[in-house]
């Protein structure tokens, strides 16, 4: 018998199976060949509520072991690429597999850049949402209009057209981003300028007054630049698989897309940052930080940006983020709460309470003070989570139409309702 196998031997009748394993993975369907003696008995299947322990899917885009702390795009490790490359060389690594060479990388730019303007319509369409709309929800709903926009996009089996919806999401999601925060804010929207850099032309459409021409920051814009790579993808997290899932029925891009935004809007995912933000303000000032730590260890108040599903170690994003945070500082300020967030980090990470739950900070613990550093009010924080996340959800999007063994997502149930029962006219009187 070949050692890549495993025997299962079920108790209730006495059989014994053998299931193969490759990958280290069993595959479910193996088990229901695992099954009482009635002929009606569907066989054994896994309960797994939030895919705790179960694979959806074969990827070759992120790897990460968490125990370790490490996070790796392509094979290349997360601190490198934030370090050496701007945030389009690791879109395109994510896309192609391998980094640009200098002419690859010239005509991977130069093919976003001219995507970046929005249809007049779509600027109309953003004008009828509330003057207080969240950005967030402004940014879901034009998303999934654009499908509207660009109906050559259904045709998903064909590569070519697949690539422009790539180049067009891409460039497009930044000026949406932008166009929601200033309707939010009641300015009118800055267009695009393709004379800047990704991050610059972003910074430009946010923040451009009345200048003739803006010219960003450079600090700033290459702080932006890390942040959108070390946000833009992430395993199979909440959003991702949303965008696998939707795109399982050969759902249009923009659609599928619009679905892992709305999963990436909620607070236990996308939102996390912006708690983070809560927690530090509800503290107030470093001398009640054991006063907080004690009020979280009696289970009074969680312990926000610390902890991850993945990471049982210290989220390497987080490292750099904290680096990014005071270059940023020296450009903006001091934000006062990095004082509170840095002494209750120290605290934390020499606590035995905390260790021993392998509690350390995450990416969300540092990237809201950016954020508010910056001058981005918290409703963006999301939105600036689901700009480079595009890139990442396209990437899976399309390895998981490549994949041959994909299909429609339909997961099984464990039904615990009411059994056959007749009904009963006289009962309804």
């Amino acid at each position: 018998m070949s050692n890549q196998t495993l025997t299962i031997t079920d108790n209730r009748t006495g059989k014994t199976y053998s299931v193969g394993i490759e990958n280290g993975a069993i595959k479910a369907t193996d088990l229901r060949q695992i099954k009482l003696a009635e002929a009606d008995d569907p066989g054994l299947c896994t309960y797994d509520p939030g895919f705790m322990n179960t694979a959806s899917c074969k990827s070759r885009i992120t790897y990460i072991d968490g125990d370790k702390g490490v996070l790796e795009y392509r094979g290349y490790p997360i601190a490198q690429l934030a370090e050496s490359c701007t945030f389009l060389e690791v879109a395109y690594l994510l896309y192609h597999g391998e980094l640009p060479n200098e002419k690859q990388l010239t005509d991977w730019v130069n093919q976003i850049t001219t995507h970046t303007i929005l249809h007049e319509n779509v600027k109309q369409f953003m004008t009828g949402f509330r003057y207080d709309a969240h950005p967030m929800g402004i940014f879901v709903s034009t998303v999934a209009a654009l499908s509207t926009f660009y109906p050559e996009a259904k045709k998903i089996n064909d590569k070519s057209v697949r690539m422009k919806q790539f180049y067009r999401l891409l460039a497009k999601v930044p000026t949406i981003a932008a166009f929601a925060y200033r309707h939010n804010i009641g300015m009118p929207y800055a267009y695009p300028d393709n004379d800047l850099s990704y991050t610059g032309n972003f910074l430009n459409m946010m923040f451009k007054k009345t200048e003739t021409k803006y010219k960003p920051n450079k600090v700033m814009e290459r702080a932006l630049d890390i942040l959108f790579i070390l946000h833009a993808d992430h395993e199979q997290n909440c959003s991702t698989n949303t965008m696998r899932s939707i795109g399982s029925a050969h759902t249009d891009p923009y659609s599928a897309l619009a679905g892992a935004a709305s999963a990436l809007y909620g607070p236990l995912h996308g939102g996390a940052n912006e708690a983070v933000l809560r927690m530090l303000r509800e503290i107030g000032s470093v001398s009640k930080i054991p006063e907080f730590i004690n009020r979280c260890k009696a289970g009074e108040v969680r312990l926000m940006g610390f902890g991850h599903r993945v990471y049982k170690n210290y989220d390497p994003r987080a490292r750099i983020i904290k680096q990014t945070a005071d270059e940023v500082f020296e450009v903006t300020g001091r934000n006062p709460l990095i004082d509170i967030a840095v002494e209750l980090e120290r605290i934390a990470l020499n606590d035995d309470y905390f260790i021993k739950r392998k509690l350390y900070p995450n990416v969300d613990f540092y990237s809201g003070i950016i954020y508010e550093a910056m001058g981005l009010p918290s409703e963006m924080f999301t939105v600036m989570f689901a700009i480079p996340r595009t890139a990442g959800w396209l990437t899976h999007w399309e390895e998981m139409l490549d994949d041959e063994d994909q299909k429609i997502a339909r997961p099984k149930q464990i039904y615990l309702g009411q059994g056959t029962r007749d009904l009963a006219p006289a009962a309804r009187k």
